[in-house]
């Protein structure tokens, strides 16, 4: 019978704790997609990718144009080949495809790697304002809505639109500092 009211006793304790310690986890969120579209240096890199993308696309092109003139002709002297000789240009533009897919994803790949260097600099600044609004505001997660992580939440916990400010400041300053850094060096080179 003692054991009941202790048990009890420690169970009551537990859950007290629990909730003292879910009443200081703070949780709030954001739109990773919106801060990214609005973010500062994010269109003037996404606009040097598609610039970068212009070789890329004129490379891929370039290997699909030959493939498809090589099978053209293949199909245009089918008739007038020999059944090995066939067979060899068969051969050979099946390995020329090949080369080509391999190529395509290289290209791929290259496409990705760039990509992700031209943003590195932006997704860098985003995170630290995220941390820098974390650490000052004291809050245990913020999540992403963007990923579907988020499926429901009081929009008054929604911090995208203070990332978002405290990034175009940030450029801003920046900016600031840039400009007056050149008039102050312009400025030492005329005397």
């Amino acid at each position: 019978m003692r054991r009941t009211p202790f048990g009890a006793l420690a169970l009551c304790v537990v859950l007290a704790a629990s909730t003292a310690e879910a009443q200081t986890l703070k949780i709030a969120y954001v739109n990773s997609q919106e801060i990214l579209a609005n973010a500062p240096g994010a269109k003037e890199a996404q606009a040097q990718f598609d610039k970068e993308m212009q070789n890329y696309n004129a490379q891929a092109q370039q290997i699909r144009s030959e493939l498809a003139q090589e099978q053209q002709d293949l199909q245009a002297q089918s008739l007038t080949l020999s059944k090995e000789a066939k067979a060899n240009r068969e051969q050979a533009l099946q390995a020329k495809t090949q080369q080509a897919q391999q190529r395509m994803n290289q290209l791929n790949q290259q496409a990705q790697q760039r990509q992700r260097e031209l943003q590195q600099p932006v997704m860098d600044k985003i995170n630290a304002v995220i941390d820098s609004i974390r650490t000052e505001g004291h809050y245990t997660y913020i999540l992403d809505a963007a990923t579907g992580s988020v499926l429901s939440a009081d929009p008054s916990l929604d911090l995208t639109q203070e990332v978002i400010r405290r990034l175009k400041a940030q450029a801003a300053a920046d900016t600031t500092k840039a400009s007056a850094a050149k008039k102050k060096g312009g400025g030492g080179g005329e005397r």
